[in-house]
């Protein structure tokens, strides 16, 4: 960080120009997702629904499916290029709009893998080997330089398109952490090129386990019956819900550290609904936890129905599907090249003859 003196105004604006606030600046949100299956409802309620309202507020809004970082756990061709079909159908159905939101593959942008390299070389070994993720995944996955480096590049990800706001969990924070870390540290050696990035808070608490309600919901997990996909049949919803597991307690009440299961399903019927713990559990004030397990159920089938029925209106039709992540990947193109142009010149990578700021002729 630039070290400024009161007695030197000159210094105090460049200080207040390097690793800048987004306050006078366009709002930029990024964020991405795995393909990695069908999304399921904690990631609906956690990231995609909250992605959907933003894109109507004004800004640039930017959707990546993070296809690289998925490759940490290798899979086969038909099962990449099916998750892939699966996840963009799942974010149309939901309600992201092309029209309104930026929506691409990160393959498609080379730049990505370009700006990670950079960046490797200013984040330590010490502070990757820090991360809960690496600490996590490298005991139930293979020891890879891929899993080691992951929070690179998404640090990579978010600065490449002059990120203002990622939308993110808590548990997703010290991602973004890492992010301003590597983006004030290349600013000091390199000079001023990004920009702070805010953690732009999500609305719903994130969403546990229905067979674990202390541990997270979790594509990964070994029983489909711990978590409800987007896609899962009314029937399904309302056997998954009827068997969650809650307590002895009849009563329905809010009390995330007595009752996690319940509590749980509180959350889940707030998501879907809009209304607070609070309203809920006076609504449901008579109601036994098997009685209110079926006006949640009632409620999500309802949300979930015409994402479904959009979803596979989707997976019927390739050529718009590939137009969307065209048309994305361009879009995401055209401002990775100009930020990955100014990286390049700022450390003095780009063409021979150049100074910082000064642009090269064509002799005829």
């Amino acid at each position: 960080m630039l070290r400024c003196s009161l007695l030197k105004p000159s210094c105090f604006c460049q200080c207040l120009k390097a690793f800048n606030s987004s306050a006078f600046q366009e709002r930029v949100i990024y964020s991405g997702i795995q393909p990695t299956g069908i999304p399921h409802i904690g990631n609906y309620l956690g990231a995609i629904k909250n992605w959907t309202q933003l894109q109507n507020a004004p800004g640039q809004h930017i959707y990546c499916i993070v296809d690289l970082h998925s490759l940490t756990v290798p899979k086969d061709r038909e099962e990449m290029q099916t998750s892939m079909k699966q996840m963009i159908a799942c974010l149309l159905a939901c309600g992201l709009d092309p029209h309104k939101s930026i929506i691409y593959k990160q393959s498609d942008v080379h730049q990505h893998t370009q700006l990670a390299w950079i960046f490797s070389s200013l984040v330590s070994t010490v502070r990757l080997r820090r991360f809960p993720q690496w600490k996590e995944k490298s005991k139930a996955l293979a020891d890879t330089h891929g899993l080691y480096s992951y929070p690179v590049l998404q640090a990579a990800d978010i600065l490449l398109f002059n990120t203002t706001h990622v939308p993110v969990g808590a548990d997703q924070n010290v991602h973004v952490h890492l992010t301003n870390e590597i983006g004030e540290k290349f600013n000091k050696i390199y000079g001023e090129t990004f920009q702070k990035v805010e953690i732009q808070d999500t609305p719903c608490s994130r969403v546990l386990s229905l067979r674990d309600p202390t541990s997270k919901m979790s594509k990964s997990a070994s029983t489909h019956m711990s978590r409800v996909n987007i896609t899962d049949s009314d029937d399904d919803i309302w056997l998954k819900i009827r068997r969650a597991v809650t307590d002895s307690q009849s009563k329905v009440a809010y009390e995330p550290e007595t009752r996690p299961g319940v509590s749980n399903l509180i959350r889940i019927h707030s998501g879907f609904s809009g209304m607070s713990h609070e309203e809920i559990c006076e609504k449901a004030e008579g109601l036994n936890t098997g009685q209110y397990k079926m006006a949640v159920a009632e409620c999500v089938i309802d949300a979930i129905r015409p994402i479904r029925s959009k979803y596979e209106e989707l997976m019927e039709d390739d050529d718009y599907l590939n137009q969307v992540l065209q048309q994305g990947g361009e879009q995401a193109s055209e401002i990775a090249h100009k930020t990955w142009e100014k990286v390049k010149e700022n450390i003095g990578i780009s063409r021979l003859g150049t100074t910082s700021g000064e642009k090269v002729g064509t002799k005829v």
